[in-house]
């Protein structure tokens, strides 16, 4: 019965995250006391933004309550839909996640053993890791799910914000600014 019931909602959603150019990567009804949570993972090549999000959750509504309107049933008393990306902890299962995630590093197994490396190439049949400098292919028959590993040093290296966003002319205009603080006068 509860497949049943997946397969309907599914019928319902999968149309509408594809128009909107997402992949549906999980979908899933939990209950949260008196209410459901249906909870839809989506994701693209070119990720997902919160704009993305939101008026595609108002498109997943729309067809929820039409679908109801229409006498199916889809979810019994009141719901909270909750529309977001998978995030890092999603296992790297399907080639699109391993695409998706070129330059980061990953924690998979290979042939029985445990691997950590960077992914440098994705295909459809295989995958690149770059392991201690050296790159070795894996056809995904012979990985396990893999798993994005957090690096909290490369955040690190990443530029300012605030140094991104002031060009030359304007940090011309900071130090001019830094003088009218001290007065016309210089005091």
């Amino acid at each position: 019965m509860a497949q049943q019931h997946r397969q309907r909602l599914l019928a319902v959603v999968e149309p509408v995250v594809a128009a909107g150019g997402f992949d549906l990567e999980d979908l899933t009804v939990t209950r949260v006391g008196r209410r459901h949570l249906l909870r839809i993972a989506v994701d693209s090549d070119s990720g997902v933004d919160l704009d993305a999000v939101a008026e595609l959750s108002r498109g997943i509504s729309t067809a929820l309550d039409k679908a109801e309107a229409e006498g199916d049933e889809l979810i019994a008393g009141e719901y909270e839909l909750e529309v977001g990306s998978p995030g890092v902890e999603r296992p790297l299962s399907l080639p699109r996640h391993w695409r998706r995630n070129r330059g980061r590093l990953v924690k998979v197994q290979v042939a029985g053993r445990e691997v950590t490396g960077r992914i440098t190439a994705a295909s459809e049949t295989d995958v690149t890791l770059d392991v201690d400098g050296a790159r070795t292919a894996h056809p995904y028959a012979e990985l396990g799910p893999g798993r994005v590993e957090v690096e909290l040093k490369r955040l690190a290296e990443l530029p300012d914000p605030e140094d991104e966003e002031l060009g030359e002319d304007d940090e011309e205009h900071d130090e001019d600014a830094d003088d009218d603080e001290e007065g016309e006068d210089g005091k």
